[in-house]
């Protein structure tokens, strides 16, 4: 891959990459080394990049077709901001519903799963972080699927799981989603293994807004799904993501869970802005 400088971050799987301005158009070959990236390491680390909106949504668009977020029901917008600061410049603190409702990225999830047609990528820029906490976590469930015996493979590979927006989003509080949000996002059926053919491999699509089984009894449908996301995140297949300004990180959530680890919005200020790019269709035919 000579566009990039690589460097693991981990055994199971990211990147740190070096030697590349991400904020510039990219040409033929480096987007074609980025998509390879993305499918051999999931995970991609660019330190001390230098971007704005307008840069990262260019961004976007050269990967693929921009997402537009969930939770704007009433408008097309492409961006969300992770962390306390608005968009006046000012810091919301630990009480406010905002901070509240965002407390739901610290459970294990793949971003959009609940979604027809989930994320393929999430691209994260960061411009203000706190010196404690917030951090995110990854794991990857291709590792995880690896780890499984052949007859929990033979298991598991059939399997459709529900995902469900107001399900996930209710362990936050009982009114997290307005009715109008919860109309527009009713639940979706995804495969429980996903197959990448550029990487030959599989890997578990899971987390927390991976409600049942379909066809299961609810409760033996609960107990496998936290059972493989246990294992999956397990402290030694976790790389921990500390930011810092500059950075600009570019996560596959075909195949990686992760999780916010929480900071003190009344001590610290947190502003990074988020897009994704979405996959190119269902995970399965309905």
């Amino acid at each position: 891959m000579s566009t990039f400088n690589i460097e693991p971050l981990h055994q199971e799987f990211g990147a740190r990459i070096t030697g590349v301005d991400m904020s510039a158009p990219m040409d033929t070959e480096l987007l074609a080394d980025l998509r390879d990236a993305i499918d051999r390491h999931s995970f991609l680390f660019f330190p001390d990049q230098s971007f704005d909106d307008e840069k990262q949504l260019a961004l976007t668009r050269q990967i693929g077709e921009p997402e537009p977020s969930h939770t704007a029901v009433d408008r097309i917008e492409y961006f969300g901001t992770i962390g306390n600061v608005q968009a006046d410049g000012t810091a919301i603190g630990n009480e406010h519903k905002k901070t509240v409702f965002l407390t739901g990225n610290n459970m294990w999830h793949s971003d959009a799963s609940f979604k027809e047609v989930p994320a393929f990528v999430s691209i994260m820029c960061a411009y203000e972080t706190p010196s404690e906490g917030g951090a995110t976590m990854f794991v990857s469930t291709r590792s995880a699927y690896n780890r499984l015996t052949d007859a929990e493979k033979e298991r598991v590979d059939p399997l459709v799981v529900i995902h469900d927006y107001v399900y996930s989003r209710s362990k936050v509080a009982p009114d997290a989603v307005s009715p109008e949000l919860a109309a527009s996002l009713p639940p979706v059926r995804q495969q429980l293994v996903r197959y990448n053919e550029t990487a030959d491999a599989k890997n578990l699509f899971i987390g927390s807004h991976a409600k049942t089984i379909e066809g299961w009894d609810d409760k033996e449908a609960r107990e496998l799904l936290d059972n493989l996301t246990d294992k999956a995140t397990q402290d030694e297949h976790i790389y921990a993501h500390r930011w810092q300004p500059g950075d600009l990180v570019i996560w596959d959530n075909r195949c990686l869970l992760h999780r916010g680890e929480g900071y003190d919005a009344d001590r610290f200020r947190r502003y990074m802005r988020q897009t994704r790019v979405s996959s190119e269709g269902p995970t399965l035919q309905r």
